[in-house]
């Protein structure tokens, strides 16, 4: 068992060694830049879905104008970026004007094109919905390091309809600059 372990422990260490040596990056994408800071700037897209329906509203009131809600839900985010989302969310629907405006505070927890988990903290999105055509869009800005890698993302995302489920579906895109 001791050498089969040492054996493989060697060959894990060989492999490392014969990447780094080939100049590959450790993000596994030829496509990012290194710059002469140390850092890395990856583009990035992909696609994700709001899980809506398994949403946690704190507490919801009416306005003058509609009704402001506070609550926690989950997004799933999908190819080059690969994790989970927990949304803090304050949503602002003002029936007056036809919109649907979220802000608040999330924590991105997964991979950037292929990188070790990372953990990133965002409270200045923005999310905007025309509630008469449907048209979504929103801004991410992934800049407070909590773990892994030291990287900042900065996204745009884009509504593309529901799922099956019923839950709101987007595709993103941006860039990610890991540092040094």
């Amino acid at each position: 068992m001791i050498t089969f372990a040492a054996s493989r422990i060697l060959t894990i260490v060989a492999v490392t060694v014969s990447i780094a040596a080939l100049g590959a990056h450790p993000l596994g994408d030829s496509g990012a830049a290194r710059s002469d800071d140390g850092s890395t700037t990856v583009k990035v897209t992909g696609t994700g879905f709001d899980d809506l329906k398994n949403a946690i509203v704190h507490w919801q009131q009416p306005t003058p104008t509609g009704s402001i809600q506070q609550s926690t839900e989950i997004v799933e985010l999908f190819g080059d970026l690969r994790g989970r989302v927990l949304y803090h969310v304050t949503t602002v629907i003002d029936t007056v004007n036809g919109t649907l405006v979220n802000t608040g505070d999330q924590v991105y927890s997964g991979t950037i094109a292929g990188s070790m988990p990372v953990m990133i903290h965002d409270d200045q999105f923005r999310f905007e919905v025309d509630l008469a055509t449907g048209n979504e869009t929103g801004q991410v800005f992934l800049f407070n390091h909590i773990a892994g890698p030291k990287v900042r993302c900065t996204l745009e995302a884009a509504g593309t309809g529901l799922n099956a489920e019923g839950n709101p579906t987007f595709t993103y895109s941006g860039e990610c600059i890991f540092r040094g």
